[in-house]
């Protein structure tokens, strides 16, 4: 499976943006996708993730009310609609996929194939 993130830029606090992620590879409806963040001097952080139907999903507290985590299964691509950006959301975002599983994870070793990152910068 390989994944291309796109969508990243430049935005004004309380701006939005749209990422996505397109997966290749026939495994892609049944795998768990998430987004992940990595901001400068900071590990990586889990933000959202979303089970193969669709039908679950699961936010880091500092992002629920915010963005959405969609997926279309049909075009191999998962979304994460971003609204009300705040400076503390700057960073790198990945997409990674968890194959062949039913149950999101935060856990960032679960994931088996990681996107290159599209970077997303908020300012003040």
């Amino acid at each position: 499976v390989q994944l291309q993130a796109s969508g990243g830029g430049l935005v004004q606090a309380g701006g939005s943006l749209r990422l996505s992620c397109a997966a290749s590879g026939r495994t892609f409806s049944s795998s768990v996708m998430g987004w992940f963040r990595q901001a400068p001097g900071k590990e990586r952080e889990f933000v959202a993730a979303i089970s193969w139907s669709g039908g679950s999903t699961d936010y880091v507290d500092s992002v629920k009310g915010r963005f959405t985590i969609s997926r279309d299964n049909a075009k191999n691509t998962v979304y994460l609609q971003m609204n009300n950006l705040k400076p503390e959301d700057t960073a790198v975002y990945y997409c990674a996929a968890k194959q062949r599983s039913s149950t999101t994870t935060q856990a960032m070793s679960l994931y088996d194939y990681w996107g290159q990152g599209t970077q997303v910068t908020v300012s003040s």
